[in-house]
Order: C-alpha cells, then structure tokens, then sequence
C-alpha cells in the first residue's frame, strides 16, 4: 500500500530559513600510480561541513605487455601539460552532482560555487537536474512550494565559460574490438548489455561503484579479464548519516546521474571511447500517474540527451554515452535475460537485500522481476531464482496493485511500466492455464480486477516494438533491433 509520510513543508522552510547558504568550497585531487583519489569539500554554513570521495584505479599493463599506439601517444601529449584539463573539468562536474545529497540536508535557497567556473546555461542544466531528480523527494516529503525557479539560486564565483580542453572527439563508428564501459549493478539489464556486446565483438570493461557480491559475479561470469573491472570506491560523509538519524531533511537523488559523471572519469582514465548504460524505454514513465514524478529520472531518455548535449558542449572529448537498451522495454529485456541461464543464480537487483546480497522476497522490486521473467521460465525455475515462490504470498496484494496500476502510484523502485508488467502477467496466466497449473494467489486476485480480460484483448505489444529515441551508434543499433525486437532466442 502506498507509505504515508508526514508533510515536511514547515520543516523545509523552517531549514531553508536558518541555513540559507550551501557552499561547494573545492575538491583535493590525490594520484599515485596505481589509483586517483578525489575528495570534495561542502558546507552547509552554521550547520556542517562534508567531504566525501571517491577512489578511481588507474589502468595497470599486464607483465611483459607494452602499451599500444594510440595509449602511448596520448600519454605522451598528456605529459606535455601541466595537468588534464578535461579531467579535471570531469571531477569537478561530478562535485556539482554529489553535492546534492548534501544540500537536500536543509535545501538552503542558495548554492555558492567557488569549486569552480558555470556559465549560466550551465547553471540552468544543473537546476533542471536538481529538482527532476529530486522530484520523488519532494513528493514523498510533501513538500508543498517548491518549484523549479525559487526551490534554489546557483551562484558561482566565476561565470565565465569554463576553458575548452583541446582533445579530439574520444568516439568513432564502432567495430569489432571497440572499447567500450559497462556500468554493472548486479541486475539483469547490465547483464544484456554485456552479452549483446559480447557478440558485437566489442572488448567490454566493466564499471562497478562499491563491489558486493552481484556486480563481482556477474563481471566473473561474463568473463571479463580482471585488469578491465574498474571498481571505483565512493564514501559519503558521516555527518550527512548523522543529520539524517537527526531528522533533517532525507530522500531519493538522482543516483544515475552519479553514475554518468563518474563513468566518464573512468574512461578517461582507461581512454575507452563508449560508455554504455542498460537504460531501458521503460525508465521514462512517471512513478506518479499523472505528473512528472520518476524514481528512474536519471534513467529516462530526457536525461540520457540532456548529459550527451553537456558532455559535447563542456566536457568535450569525452566518452560517447548512451544507453545500450534504450530502444528495449523491460519486457524484452526479461525476454532476452531468460536465455542468460549462467546468470540466473548470481543477478540481484533487490535493494532491500542488497548489503547481504539476496532476493529479500518480499519487497516491490523482487515481485517486479519475478513477473516480469514469468512469461519466459518455467515456474519452479522463477520461484528458484528467488528462493520462494512470491505469487503465494497474499500480503503482496497491494504491491501487485501498485505494479499493475490499480493505485496511482507505483512503487517507488526502479521497474516496468505498468502496460508491460499486466502484458507479462496476463501471457504468464495464459500459459499456465494451457498446461494445466493451477493459479497461485495473487493471479487468482487478478482475474478478478477485469485487467486479464483487457490485456489478453489488447495482445503482446512488446515483443517486436522498438524505441526509435535512442542514442544508440549503428552497427550496434541494427544488432539490438535483430537480437531482442524481432527475434526469439
């Protein structure tokens, strides 16, 4: 059922009212030859300070292994400077992104830049970023008032263009032996990005932030050399963790995003000319019915073409960034998945469960992707990956009705579209019917909502869609419209 919070209106103001002020002071850069280390520095003036880092590996040749051509030269030009503008350029963007955890502590009204130069476009981008990202924080606070012009002033110490860095596009048209970045997260969407990958004859790296279990995995059983896992370390500060227990202000940010600016970091460490995210068609619904709220924000397509058009204007060089499945729903997804039998014990994308690295059974996220595979398993196959079988559980009727659409509010996780997810539960009904199973408890409930009957009408809408928004590079557009649009596998 949908979680009822208290309206913290009075608080956000009361907060915003005391601590006017967030600075974005500056951030320390730390190299050795084997990791670069960042740490930002934030005040909430009165209140806190914060200083979280990150920790990127740097590429190590193998023994007896000269680097190539094109890493050779470009160490060299890079030697010829003082300093990596563009990376330099890419540390401190990831500050702008990072402060937000901080500054939602009080959502002071103003934002003090002193890190770093903004030009007013750029201040604006990063405005747009904000409140879209924060828009479930917002809505699950009840935060009455707050709007995309006042909710906060940007102010930075210098508004003048940032300088250019004098490096060539990092991207061409792809091909076999293309290098190029996998974000990992344990589920099963990095999973198809790194197969479908596989078979474009790209050499994959994998891109994981705080290695646990799943991510480690699925990079092992992708059989992806060690030198080419880039596990970065990221650590918040404690005093945001305190504060939180305090009762300041807390909620959802556009994790996403995080993951965008830091993999370009990553690339650029290890010179890869593509980052490839497993963003799906599906992110791009709201959460919210009706409005503009979405916990996958930093998912959607409108984010994917927002970062790409920065990057080019002020990161240029930088690595090409898309998502690989951004032409796919979840549906397709699951489709495609189901024949990755190697990964089936290993993917976990429960955030519940996600410190002991399990399927806690019980939660939104794991119904979502227990429905979403049934179409393409076997029951007892399903009820195996998870350990139970979730569609006997009746306390799960309300968060099956959140999934379907019968309450105005999805879960606030990242899943399916509501049209996707019926499509998947009636087939699922459908095919057990057919062999004779009997129904389990929850689809019994559902034959009873009159969704079975409107969705066996309206058919499989998803097997062969394709989302022509995308960013997709040919020839690897053309490879995912074969392997997962078009063709059972």
């Amino acid at each position: 059922m949908t979680k009822t919070m208290e309206n913290h209106t009075a608080k956000y103001q009361m907060f915003r009212a005391k601590y006017p002020e967030f600075i974005y002071h500056s951030y320390d850069i730390q190299e050795t030859d084997t990791e670069l280390a960042v740490t930002y520095h934030f005040e909430i003036t009165g209140l806190a300070q914060f200083a979280p880092t990150w920790r990127f590996p740097k590429p190590q040749e193998k023994a007896g292994q000269t680097p190539s051509m094109d890493m050779a030269e470009n160490q060299k030009n890079m030697e010829k400077e003082e300093k990596d503008v563009l990376l330099e350029q890419m540390i401190f963007s990831l500050g702008m992104v990072e402060l937000v955890s901080y500054w939602k502590i009080t959502c002071s009204p103003r934002v003090l830049v002193q890190a770093g130069s903004l030009d007013q476009k750029q201040i604006d981008w990063w405005k747009d970023l904000y409140f879209n990202g924060l828009g479930e924080f917002f809505y699950v606070n009840h935060i009455d008032g707050a709007d995309g012009e006042t909710f906060m002033e940007i102010q930075a110490v210098s508004q003048s263009p940032a300088p250019a860095a004098a490096f060539a596009s990092a991207a061409s048209t792809p091909g076999p032996g293309t290098r190029v970045l996998v974000p990992i997260g344990g589920g099963k969407d990095s999973v198809v990005t790194l197969e479908l990958l596989k078979e474009a004859g790209a050499e994959r790296f994998g891109y994981i932030i705080n290695p646990r279990g799943a991510t480690v995995h699925t990079a092992e059983v992708a059989e992806l050399p060690a030198e080419q896992v880039i596990s970065a370390k990221r650590t918040l500060d404690k005093n945001m963790l305190e504060l939180n227990k305090q009762g300041f202000l807390n909620g959802h940010t556009p994790f996403s995003a995080i993951v965008a600016f830091s993999a370009l970091i990553a690339a650029r460490l290890y010179q890869l000319p593509y980052i490839a995210l497993s963003n799906e068609s599906s992110a791009n619904e709201s959460t919210v019915q009706g409005s503009t709220v979405n916990h996958q924000y930093s998912k959607s397509f409108r984010f994917e073409q927002d970062f790409h058009e920065y990057a080019d204007v002020y990161l240029p060089g930088s690595s090409y960034y898309f998502s690989m499945l951004r032409p796919l729903s979840e549906f397709q997804i699951a489709k495609y998945f189901a024949g990755c039998k190697a990964y089936h014990k290993i993917f976990r994308s429960c955030n519940v469960g996600s410190k002991t690295d399990i399927w806690c059974g019980h939660c939104p996220k794991c119904l979502f992707v227990y429905l979403i595979l049934s179409p393409f398993l076997k029951t007892g196959e399903v009820a195996d990956i998870f350990g139970r079988n979730m569609l006997e559980d009746e306390t799960l009727t309300g968060t099956l009705e959140q999934l379907v659409g019968i309450q105005e509010e999805k879960p606030f996780e990242c899943v399916g579209s509501r049209s996707e997810i019926n499509t998947a539960i009636m087939l699922t009904i459908r095919r057990m019917e057919l062999e004779g199973e009997k129904l389990p408890v929850l689809f019994e409930y559902y034959k009873k909502t009159g969704l079975y009957e409107q969705y066996c009408g309206a058919g499989d809408a998803y097997s062969g869609a394709f989302d022509e928004e995308n960013l997709v590079p040919e020839p690897w557009k053309e490879l995912v419209r074969q392997r997962c649009a078009q063709t059972e596998r």
